[in-house]
């Protein structure tokens, strides 16, 4: 055995991705869920059963500093976060994760823990700016998720350095595949080209960064495992247009692309261009496996 995994997050759509691969690497995974896990769930999700779940709501202290006295694990890999679609950008329960996932990671540090690894995004970033490099590039996040974020990158890697315990944060893009929720962008473009619902504007000219699930979960158990320290941009690297994305899609399924197209649209504050620099990442010995050029074929592998 490799070392015992507490994995946070573990039914969400990144988390659920990350079980099977730590199994696969020789983890003891310990999966947390704010909900029991039924036989009916571990079925209809593939979840291997030599998982052990535990039932915790980590918002509340007490029980998530018992959840690490009891399992006592070498490794946290972090993901739980809110994350309700559309809503996440200014909820005020951010402020309540920034403050659940210091108190989880000191607790972590305090039981003799080796490494902790933690999912942050790509709102943390300037926008402004374009191409986003983890040392360069300035961090002005304009969402109360994005300021959140940042500050608990802030306080994890204070408390982790106090206690000499090894921290990588990754800085996620925009990842798809299997398990995202059906109102994100490549499944609603799905369900518009399948006439299953109305067609809607983009803003086809921007470019962004899109990574595989699988791909995202590559990356941070990279991370997890490698002598890695500070922040990694978990993304593709490559950019693409998003008028692209939505002419491949209505390719697969046979349809036109311009019921969407001509509806095309730039929100306020909607970056014309978003990608990030991976380098770092790659320079762990990380590649990306599922290129953006075969899309659409890939998008629920």
């Amino acid at each position: 055995m490799k070392g015992r995994v507490l994995l946070t997050g573990a039914t969400g759509f990144i988390g659920s991705n990350a079980i099977v691969t730590l199994l696969d690497k020789g983890y003891e995974v310990h999966a947390v869920s704010s909900k029991t896990i039924s036989e009916k769930y571990i079925e209809e999700n593939g979840i291997k059963t030599n998982v052990i779940w535990h039932t915790v709501n980590l918002l509340d202290n007490k029980e998530s500093i018992g959840l690490i006295a009891n399992i006592k694990p070498t490794h946290l890999l972090h993901f739980a976060w809110y994350a309700e679609h559309g809503a996440y950008w200014a909820s005020t329960l951010n402020l309540d994760w920034t403050h659940a996932s210091v108190r989880l990671i000191e607790a972590f540090c305090k039981a003799g823990g080796q490494k902790v690894v933690v999912s942050g995004t790509c709102a943390e970033y300037d926008w402004a700016h374009g191409y986003c490099s983890e040392d360069l590039t300035p961090l002005n996040p304009d969402t109360l998720y994005g300021i959140a974020k940042d500050a608990t990158r802030r306080l994890i890697m204070a408390v982790c350095s106090e206690h000499q315990v090894d921290c990588a944060w990754g800085r996620i893009f925009l990842p798809y595949g299997q398990g995202e929720d059906n109102r994100r962008l490549l499944p609603s473009l799905i369900a518009v080209f399948q006439g299953e619902r109305a067609p809607f504007g983009v803003n086809a000219e921007a470019y962004r960064d899109f990574l595989h699930v699988k791909d995202v979960i590559a990356g941070f158990i990279t991370l997890l495992q490698a002598d890695a320290v500070g922040v990694y941009n978990i993304c593709s690297g490559q950019p693409v247009q998003l008028a692209e994305i939505v002419r491949q899609i209505a390719r697969v399924y046979k349809a036109d692309p311009k019921v969407v197209l001509d509806l095309s649209t730039a929100r306020p504050g909607d970056p014309e261009f978003l990608v990030g620099n991976n380098q770092k990442l790659k320079a762990l010995g990380w590649q990306a496996q599922y290129l953006q050029a075969t899309m659409p074929k890939n998008i629920y592998l």
